[in-house]
Order: C-alpha cells, then structure tokens, then sequence
C-alpha cells in the first residue's frame, strides 16, 4: 500500500499532510513512528478510573493524530478528550470503543505501508 492509499484508508488527508511536510519521505519517518501505547495507557487508565491519566494519554494521541493528518482518528480521540476535560465520565464506553476502532484502523494500514 503507498502512504497515499494508507491515508485514504484511515480517513486523513494526504493532500493537507504532504503540503505541511513538503516531502514523501518526512510523512513515511513520522507516519512509521506513530504506533504508540497511549490507546493502551488510556484504557488502563479508565479501567482504574484513573481519569487524569485516562485524560493526558488521550490528549497526547489527539495532538499526534492531528498532526499526522489522521483526520477521523483525531475526530474521535478530541471529542473523547473534551469529555474527560469537563469529567464527563458516563457512558464513555462507546466513545472509547470508537477510537479504539479507528486507532486500530490506523496501525492496519501502516502495517500495511510498502
């Protein structure tokens, strides 16, 4: 799969992402780095109803996906961050199950990168 068709499949926009990065290559070095544990750290964290933890992993997967141009991952993980901010912290479950879904959406295709 080209890094264009990764980002098809995630729901980003190459477009945006290529004229932020002006290079293929510096998308691929960042794109290749972004699995990361904060989806794991997230849940853990509400499973222990640590929801400062919950809230700071969160907020950090948001920042990254935004700034990879993961657009429907970041969609998910901001309203998801804004709920803990204001500590809304009821029926989050299928919230959490969104991101979770997207986030595994986006490891597939980098995975699936050539």
């Amino acid at each position: 799969m080209t890094l264009q068709e990764c980002y098809v499949k995630i729901g980003g926009d190459y477009n945006d992402i290529l004229h932020r990065f002006m290079n293929e290559n510096m998308v691929r070095k960042f794109v290749l780095k972004f699995p990361q544990d904060n989806i794991v750290k997230c849940s853990k964290s509400w499973a222990k109803k640590d929801y400062e933890t919950a809230f700071r992993a969160m907020h950090t997967l948001k920042g990254v996906a935004v700034n990879l141009g993961f657009t429907a991952l970041y969609n998910v993980s901001s309203t998801l961050t804004e709920k803990l901010r204001s500590q809304e912290y009821d029926n989050l479950d299928g919230l959490i199950a969104d991101v979770k879904k997207q986030y595994d959406i986006v490891i597939e295709a980098i995975a699936a990168l050539d």
